[in-house]
């Protein structure tokens, strides 16, 4: 009869589970050997982590760039479609790209070469090293004041604070020598325009002085028919950009494209008015040199305006990179947290040993 009774206890001690008092009255005798094991086991976990080389976080703040108005809106307008093609569209966020050049490939093989730490990470190939660095550099910006801040890791507190400012450096380096903005973009693309015209402008220079200067040539006062002519070139150049660029958005029934359509046939038809007595000229050749001539020189002086006033809205917008708080050596590790794992240590073992002993003697009260 007892022996039925002790069975029918610990099935239902099974299917109902442990209630905490007897769970309690289980631990209860092994209560400081549970404490004493746990303390042992946190002190042990806290001299473990001495022998840790402590890592150092150095913090760098840079204030995120913002978009300027510049100076060459209104001048672009007189280029129409050319202002496109020069690079008018703003970045939709400067913030997401300058974090993205920080950790960009480039950036950070600049950075292993200049701390030279494929030698102190030990890395046979660069692509670990970049791994390494990676895991090391922690960039983001903040949600409320935009912010970005560059954390860096290291066991050294001077190197981690030079790498944190090595960054901002380099993110100064390739906004230099990359056309980010939008005055990069305009300044490099009529840079372009410029050096190609001027070897046409030579070019036509050339032509008019193997030609010479004729009688029939003077009579037909080829320079008011040059200058007219080159304008007029001039503006079909800029309309067949502006077509082009509305044919890649627009249908040919749109009215935009019908307007173009229609301004670039009225131009060409002036241009041929211009060539057709220049044709009959018997000072053909030099008259058609002189007009290409002006037509390159118009062309040139047109782009590089465009260049200057680029290169100033560039001047103006190189200095949005501003540190807020450069990196210093910190002086207290942020690594390894020794009070926090020792209680963690601690408090996870003494419930592994509770669970241990409750266990064993539970077990040792059912076997009796």
């Amino acid at each position: 009869m007892t022996s039925t009774s002790a069975n029918s206890l610990q099935g239902d001690d099974f299917q109902d589970g442990i209630s905490f008092s007897v769970l309690a009255s289980a631990v209860k005798p092994h209560r400081l050997k549970i404490a004493a094991l746990a303390v042992a086991i946190g002190i042990a976990a806290y001299g473990i982590t001495l022998m840790i080389t402590p890592t150092f976080t150095a913090r760098a703040t840079i204030v995120s760039p913002q978009q300027q108005q510049n100076s060459a809106a209104n001048a672009l307008a007189s280029l129409g479609a050319l202002a496109g093609l020069a690079g008018g569209g703003a970045v939709k966020s400067q913030t997401d790209q300058y974090i993205s050049i920080m950790q960009s490939v480039t950036v950070g093989n600049r950075i292993i070469d200049r701390f030279k730490l494929m030698d102190l990470y030990q890395s046979k190939f660069r692509v670990d090293a970049l791994k390494q660095l990676s895991s090391s550099v922690r960039i983001s910006a903040g949600k409320k004041d935009n912010l970005i801040s560059i954390d860096v890791d290291d066991k050294d507190p001077a190197r981690a604070a030079q790498m944190a400012n090595a960054f901002v450096d380099e993110l100064r380096w390739v906004t230099n020598n990359l056309a980010l903005t939008e005055a990069q973009q305009r300044r490099v693309f009529f840079e372009q325009q410029m050096a190609h015209t001027k070897e046409a402008l030579k070019a036509a220079q050339l032509d008019v002085q193997k030609t010479g200067f004729t009688a029939g040539a003077l009579k037909s006062e080829p320079k008011a028919a040059a200058e007219a002519y080159a304008r007029t070139k001039a503006e079909i150049a800029a309309t067949e950009v502006r077509l082009s660029t509305l044919r890649k958005t627009m249908t040919d029934s749109a009215p935009e494209v019908q307007q173009q359509v229609a301004a670039l046939a009225g131009l060409r038809g002036q241009l041929a008015q211009f060539e057709r007595p220049m044709e009959a000229s018997g000072s053909q050749d030099y008259v058609s040199a002189y007009r290409e001539f002006k037509y390159q020189e118009a062309v040139f002086e047109i782009y590089a305006k465009q260049f200057e006033i680029a290169k100033m809205d560039e001047a103006r917008e190189g200095t949005l990179i501003q540190v807020l708080d450069p990196a210093t050596p910190p002086e207290r590790k942020s690594k390894p947290q020794r009070t926090v794992i020792a209680a963690v240590t601690t408090v996870l073992a003494g419930l592994i040993l509770t669970a241990f002993f409750a266990r064993r003697e539970l077990r040792r009260r059912r076997a009796n």
